[in-house]
């Protein structure tokens, strides 16, 4: 997603703040929505639907927390980061945020250069996110990643989990060569110490059940998924 087509939410009661971190946003190249309460946010996240919203805290008529409570139970907006700008540093303050859905805390005030190194943080988050949570569907092998289950053609089948993750990891990005040690940290992590050969069964077993065809060994490399 280019940045001209990333939307920014920035809710503030203060009109100084909106001018000043707005001017930083767009002059980034991001497309700036503002709103100066929570209400008037809700409504423009409805409306706009934000990769991004960064929410004050204190604000008249309805505040930061209600306001992210409310736009969290918003289906559209789910995969919206959402996170707050407040000049409160207060431990309970963050907390309450937090048990509000917030994925993240700015305290206030921030130097142009941190905020926007911050915000890009913030939505590589939201694209990690977003595609971890998207289906995969290459030709007639459709990949459930939210409920652990594959469908080849009608036919629905529940993996296990470590040849789900390997498979969805592969069918990610067909035609890519996986070596065998980013399969092994991106599937394994640091859960258990295993070798080489546990890839090849798992390869084995998800061969049997899918098709030989979708896997090709490259060997001394390791892995790809092909269409």
């Amino acid at each position: 997603m280019k940045k001209k087509e990333i939307k920014i939410l920035l809710v503030d009661d203060e009109p100084d703040i909106l001018e000043i971190v707005g001017y930083n946003l767009s002059s980034e190249g991001y497309q700036v929505i503002t709103a100066e309460n929570g209400i008037e946010a809700i409504s423009k996240a409805k409306k706009h639907k934000p990769q991004l919203i960064i929410l004050d805290v204190m604000m008249p008529e309805m505040d930061g927390i209600e306001a992210c409570e409310k736009i969290r139970a918003i289906p559209d907006l789910s995969e919206t980061v959402i996170t707050f700008l407040t000049a409160r540093g207060e431990d309970y303050s963050q907390v309450a945020g937090f048990d509000a859905g917030a994925d993240d805390y700015i305290t206030k005030p921030i130097k142009p250069k941190v905020l926007i190194s911050k915000v890009k943080a913030l939505l590589r988050r939201f694209k990690s996110d977003a595609e971890e949570n998207a289906n995969i569907k290459l030709g007639n092998l459709t990949i459930n990643r939210e409920e652990y289950k594959i469908a080849v053609g009608k036919e629905e089948m529940v993996l296990p989990r470590k040849e789900f993750e390997l498979l969805a990891l592969l069918a990610s990005k067909p035609g890519k060569v996986f070596k065998r040690e980013d399969i092994l940290d991106r599937v394994w992590g640091n859960e258990v110490v295993v070798g080489g050969r546990t890839i090849d069964v798992h390869i084995r077993k998800l061969r049997e059940k899918i098709g030989d065809e979708r896997f090709k060994t490259v060997k001394g490399v390791g892995y790809k998924f092909v269409v």
